[in-house]
């Protein structure tokens, strides 16, 4: 079976919690999917989630992967095939959660609080977080000064913390996050475009506001495994096995499409409802 990935590169994200790796994506295939993210198809269906400051991230999440340049992404080999690797399974158990556009606006694009994925998808009613993982996908250089993501180094190993309001994001219980601080290194997780980071879904991360004059935009794909099925989440795709499709197919899509998907609404969100 095809292997994306190195066993150190397997031994390290088991060790650390996080794994970046480096040009995965092309930067073609990083210019359309860029183009897509930016058409109103996208756009149009962004959220609003409000920091401690008062300042806004926004993000457009959808659960179906479809044709368009993201589904193909999210379902290319190169992906579905590492993420087995990682979480020691087929690929062809591999699911697809969620995707969703990150849009951290110059000056405005507010922050994420310390959480973990896995303090919001506890709420979602998934009951195996070692069944989890996320794959942020960098579409535009990431750096301190734009808020990129920052990591506790092994904090993954301590398991979920407890999760409640801070602005309208769940944030991990701080007193937990403080003692975790003084254990593990705080890492910055800079990328440039194409770079890819793949992250458990109990590491704690946050980021800060966007202080730059230039956005910083990603798309992450949360993916989970076929047993893991949810007893509070309704979207079926999570426990659907991925239609993978080969690496080429992103490019030979063709240029910039429109994104037609079931995407999340506010109201909706699960985790702004249950405590």
């Amino acid at each position: 079976m095809k292997k994306v990935l190195t066993d150190e590169e397997k031994v390290a994200y088991q060790r650390d919690g996080f794994l970046i790796r480096k040009a995965m994506f092309s930067p073609e295939e990083i210019a359309l999917l860029y183009n897509t993210a930016t058409d109103d198809s996208i756009t149009a269906h962004s959220m609003d989630f409000r920091d401690t400051t008062g300042k806004d991230t926004k993000l457009t999440l959808w659960f179906t992967p479809g044709d368009d340049p993201f589904g193909l992404m999210s379902r290319s080999e190169k992906l579905v095939y590492a993420v087995g690797e990682l979480l020691h399974s087929e690929p062809t158990d591999v699911c697809h959660f969620h995707s969703k556009v990150m849009q951290k606006q110059p000056l405005t694009g507010g922050a994420w609080e310390w959480h973990q994925d896995y303090g919001y998808w506890y709420k979602n009613g998934f009951l195996y977080p070692e069944a989890m993982i996320s794959v942020m996908v960098a579409l535009t250089e990431a750096n301190k000064e734009n808020g990129c993501l920052q990591v506790l180094k092994g904090s993954h190993k301590m398991q979920r913390f407890e999760h409640n309001f801070v602005g309208e994001q769940q944030g991990a219980d701080m007193d937990f996050v403080e003692q975790a601080a003084t254990m593990c290194d705080l890492i910055y997780c800079e990328l440039q475009p194409g770079d890819v980071l793949f992250f458990h879904s109990n590491i704690l991360h946050r980021s800060d506001a966007n202080n730059s004059e230039k956005s910083r935009w990603s798309v992450i794909s949360a993916y989970n495994m076929k047993y893991n099925k949810p007893f509070r989440e309704k979207h079926l795709s999570c426990i659907e096995p991925i239609k993978i499709v080969d690496d080429a197919a992103l490019l030979s899509s063709g240029t910039r499409q429109p994104v037609v998907a079931d995407f999340l609404k506010k109201e909706e969100e699960i985790t702004l409802h249950v405590k």
